[in-house]
C-alpha cells in the first residue's frame, strides 16, 4: 500500500487522475485475497498487482473505461465456467474488486494519501477506509476513529466489508509492518536483512561490533544497535508481535539472547546452530528457569529445509519460515492469505 500511495501522491500532483483498484472480497480460490491493489492510469496499470492474468487484464481495461467516464464502480469476476463472464480462469473463486475514480488534483485524495504515508512512515497503525460508492475515503486511527474523512459504522476488525449498508465500507489496516530483530552482523544477516525489508519487516540489527553494525553493511535497515548481548534491555524492549533472529559471532552470546528472549512472549524466535547444538542449549535453558514451553517454541536449526548451504541461501530460508509463521499469525486474527498458484 506504501509504494502504491507514494505513487498515487506524486500523480495527484501532476494533476493526473488515476483509478485506485482495490480487491474487497474474495470466495474460494482467487489469485489474490482482499486488500490486494494496483494503481491505474491513462497509459494502463502503474504499479501494484491483484494477482495478473485474466482478472488483472480485464481490470485493467475496466479501469481504463472508469477512467474515461471519470466514475467509479464494482465488479464481480467468476473464477470458473459461467454463463456471465467467462475470461478463462479456473481458480474456483470469485473476487470482488472496486474500481475507485481518483481525480488529478483532488484536495482529500491528497490529504488522504499524504497522512496515510506519513503515518505509515512513523510506524502508527490505523486504517484506510475505501467506500464502495466511489465517494470519499477515509483515515482512521487505530481504534476506528476518523483522522480524515468520516467514520465507519460498525466496529472496524481487520478487514471490514459491508455490503448491507447504503454506502459499505472496506477497511485496510496500514501496512507499519512487523519488527524483526537480527542478533549477530555476520554475513548470513547482510543476506536476509534486505530480503526482510523487501517483504514488509522492520528490521533492527543488533551486534556488539561497529565494524559489523554499521551502514555500510546494512544501509536499509530501520536501526543498527551496537551494544552488549547480555543486557538486551537497556538497548531494545522486544513485545509478542517481533520477530527475532540469533546467529551471533559465538555460542555463548547466542544463549545469552535467547535467555533473554525467551523470558516474554515473542512472535518468533529463530537460532541457527545444528541439532546437537540446540540440544546443549535447551538444557542450559532448563536450568536457568526458562519454561519448556518458550524452549520448544524456537525455530532451530533455523529456516525452511532446503538444503541451504551460501549466506544467500540461507537467508531465503530463514525468510521463508519467517513469512510463513506471520501468514499463520495472520489468520488467526482473520486473514487469509490467498493465491491461485500456491494452493
Amino acid at each position: 500500500m506504501d509504494r502504491i500511495f507514494a505513487k498515487l501522491l506524486y500523480e495527484l500532483e501532476k494533476k493526473h487522475d488515476t483509478i485506485l483498484v482495490t480487491i474487497i472480497a474474495d470466495r474460494g480460490s482467487a489469485p489474490r485475497g482482499a486488500g490486494s491493489q494496483m494503481l491505474v492510469g491513462e497509459n494502463g496499470r502503474i504499479i501494484g498487482t491483484i494477482g495478473g492474468g485474466a482478472v488483472e487484464a480485464r481490470s485493467e481495461q475496466i479501469a481504463l473505461e472508469q477512467l474515461s467516464k471519470k466514475e467509479s464502480r464494482c465488479y464481480e469476476f467468476q473464477l470458473h465456467t459461467n454463463a456471465k463472464e467467462d475470461i478463462g480462469m479456473v481458480c474456483g473463486g470469485d473476487v470482488n474488486v472496486l474500481f475507485q475514480y481518483i481525480s488529478g488534483g483532488s484536495i482529500i485524495w491528497t490529504e488522504i494519501a499524504g497522512a496515510l504515508m506519513d503515518r505509515v512512515a512513523n510506524r502508527q497503525s490505523g486504517w484506510l477506509a475505501l467506500k464502495t460508492d466511489g465517494s470519499a475515503p477515509s483515515l482512521l486511527d487505530s481504534e476506528g476513529n476518523a483522522i480524515l474523512g468520516s467514520g465507519v459504522p460498525g466496529t472496524v476488525t481487520h478487514k471490514v466489508w459491508l455490503p448491507d449498508q447504503n454506502t459499505a465500507s472496506f477497511c485496510l489496516p496500514l501496512p507499519i509492518g512487523e519488527r524483526a530483530f537480527l542478533f549477530g552482523g555476520g554475513h548470513c544477516s547482510q543476506a536476509l536483512a534486505p530480503l526482510l525489508t523487501t517483504v514488509g519487516f522492520r528490521v533492527t540489527v543488533f551486534d556488539n561490533r561497529e565494524e559489523y553494525a554499521n551502514r555500510n553493511n546494512f544501509p536499509n535497515v530501520e536501526n543498527l544497535i551496537v551494544g552488549d548481548y547480555t543486557r538486551l534491555s537497556d538497548y531494545l524492549t522486544p513485545t509478542a508481535e517481533d520477530y527475532a533472529v540469533v546467529m551471533t559471532n559465538g555460542h555463548s552470546f547466542d544463549f545469552e539472547v535467547q535467555d533473554q528472549l525467551l523470558r516474554g512472549p515473542m512472535a518468533y524466535v529463530g537460532v541457527i546452530g545444528s541439532r546437537s547444538k540446540k540440544a546443549a542449549v535447551n538444557k542450559r535453558l532448563l536450568e536457568r528457569g526458562v519454561t519448556e514451553e518458550a524452549i520448544n517454541s524456537v525455530h532451530s536449526p533455523i529456516g525452511i529445509s532446503i538444503k541451504a548451504v551460501t549466506p544467500e541461501e540461507i537467508a531465503v530460508s530463514i525468510a521463508g519460515e519467517m513469512i510463513l509463521v506471520r501468514a499463520q499469525r495472520r489468520e488467526m486474527t482473520g486473514e487469509t492469505a490467498k493465491g491461485c498458484p500456491m494452493r
